[in-house]
């Protein structure tokens, strides 16, 4: 005679529930287990490859953020013809996003070097938000395109704000930087890579 042979449906019912039950806790354990390997052990996140990495920049047009305004003239916003000629940081931010008030001030030590522009995506923002973020944290951009929309950002590849991405004077991208900048990737990830580019290798 079978296991399941003399038992009612309803008591053959009952010993499949409990492995429906254990079966979600199950799945939610593994992906925990994944999670924290990928946090301790895995690779680092600003590490993800790009699909966009050698590859030239997106066709973007980007209007200026309305009525803002640095050392007295109002900012122009950007488009790909703009990233021909010369080699461009181009940093992904909002105000409403923490991260990048934390690797602003970074921004802002780039910003005082040479042989480069600086050029902003501000993402799914509102202007006078925009506006305020960077008069009290200082505005480190050449310029600043408005992607309110987001369109930009999904055609740029980003992940989420902020991300940093050095644009050869071709207009091809060189390096992408998932995640705000700090002090050791600053020094030891994003120069480096941002003097090779300036270097022309």
């Amino acid at each position: 005679m079978s296991e399941t042979e003399g038992r009612s449906p309803e008591e053959t019912e009952k010993r499949r529930l409990p492995v429906l039950v254990l079966l979600p806790v199950a799945l939610f354990a593994a992906l925990a287990v994944l999670f924290l390997f990928q946090l301790t052990l895995g690779n680092d996140p600003s590490q993800i490859p790009s699909a966009l990495i050698g590859k030239p920049a997106p066709e973007a047009e980007l209007p200026p953020v309305p009525d803002l305004v640095k050392d007295g003239a109002s900012m122009p916003g950007f488009s790909k013809a703009d990233l021909l000629g010369k080699v461009s940081v181009v940093n992904v931010f909002a105000s409403w996003c923490v991260p990048c008030r934390q690797e602003h001030p970074f921004l802002e030590q780039l910003a005082r070097l040479d042989g480069f522009q600086m050029i902003g995506i501000n993402y799914k923002d509102k202007p006078q938000n925009a506006r305020r973020f960077l008069g009290s944290l200082g505005n480190p951009y050449d310029r600043v395109g408005a992607d309110e929309a987001g369109r930009a950002a999904i055609e740029w590849g980003v992940y989420g704000v902020p991300e940093t991405f050095i644009v050869g004077p071709d207009g091809v991208i060189r390096y992408k930087f998932i995640g705000p900048l700090s002090a050791e990737s600053f020094e030891t990830t994003f120069l480096p890579e941002l003097k090779k580019v300036l270097n022309g290798s």
